[in-house]
């Protein structure tokens, strides 16, 4: 096809980029930077797509934050190019901010104690069964019972309910209201940035117009003799 990569990235390759991408996090910053600056739409949609893609990483569904600001951008009449782009706010640089923040904002509107320890932190963290232990139950429990209804084994959802009852509820309740806080902000921090920069940028425009548009004037008589 044409527009296939023509070096097929290996699995590690693509996992590293994500990570720390080739030309840093600086440029991929300014990449999307200038992506949103250049969107063909008023500040106001490219604003509230940007705001739902900000919301839409709040959110425990990895995998589907894409969707998740797609759908949220329809609904609420943004550019769902920018809800795309905003979803980079959540990225290997701020998913543990954001992790703390959603984690412990749900523990106190469910009404339960949040422990430090699940990110590793605290004093006890070695002795507590962390986040990457929580996943790995759960996964495990998903495996196991999967292979139990293929064999006698008696199918196990502990390790699946504590990950859901202890991060995934917790996660997706306390992910709405810090998502919501920063999704806002990010909207009135680009409304007037946006405008400013498409003012600008269609003032140039109209500059290069009208200098392409002037005749050049006739110094002299240049008709045959």
């Amino acid at each position: 096809m044409v527009f296939k990569r023509r070096d097929r990235r290996p699995i590690w390759q693509i996992v590293l980029d994500f990570i720390y991408p080739r030309g840093g996090w600086a440029r991929a910053f300014e990449y999307v930077k200038h992506r949103v600056r250049r969107l063909p739409d008023t500040p106001e949609k490219i604003s509230r797509g940007i705001a739902v893609g900000v919301f839409a990483s709040f959110t425990p569904f990895y995998g589907l934050h894409f969707v998740i600001a797609a759908l949220l951008a329809q609904v609420m009449r943004g550019n769902i190019l920018a809800a795309l782009l905003g979803t980079f706010f959540g990225n290997p640089l701020t998913y543990i901010p954001i992790g703390v923040a959603a984690l412990s904002m749900g523990h106190l509107l469910l009404g339960r104690p949040f422990n430090a320890a699940i990110f590793g932190f605290g004093d006890r963290a070695a002795e507590f069964c962390g986040l990457g232990c929580r996943f790995g139950n759960a996964f495990s429990d998903i495996t196991h019972n999967f292979i139990a209804m293929f064999t006698p084994a008696r199918a196990d959802w502990h390790g699946l309910a504590q990950f859901y009852h202890e991060l995934f509820l917790p996660y997706m309740v306390g992910g709405i209201i810090p998502g919501i806080l920063c999704g806002a902000g990010a909207y009135y921090i680009c409304v007037p940035l946006i405008s400013v920069y498409q003012k600008r940028r269609r003032k140039v425009l109209r500059d290069k117009l009208s200098q392409l548009n002037k005749k050049p004037e006739i110094t002299g008589d240049d008709s045959p003799r």
